[in-house]
């Protein structure tokens, strides 16, 4: 079950509202809500889900591997 989560910005002395703004968009995004609420729009099996974590683990140890030997041919 997720925890909720709360994003507080206080506005600093003499900070517009579009940079208060700013900055709340980038903690939100840090914190990844809006990453988990895409995520929870539609239900989605929990087999699908391993598949697919399977399947970005698969390519992100092919992208270390093909950088692993790009380094040595060099």
């Amino acid at each position: 079950m997720a925890r909720p989560i709360n994003v507080e910005v206080r506005p600093k002395k003499d900070e517009s509202g579009e940079r208060l703004i700013r900055r709340f968009s980038k903690k939100v995004k840090k914190v990844g809500i809006l990453d988990e609420y895409r995520n929870r729009m539609f239900f989605e099996k929990p087999s699908k889900t391993k598949r697919l974590k399977k399947i970005r683990r698969k390519k992100i140890a092919q992208k270390l591997q093909r950088e692993k030997e790009a380094k040595y041919k060099d």
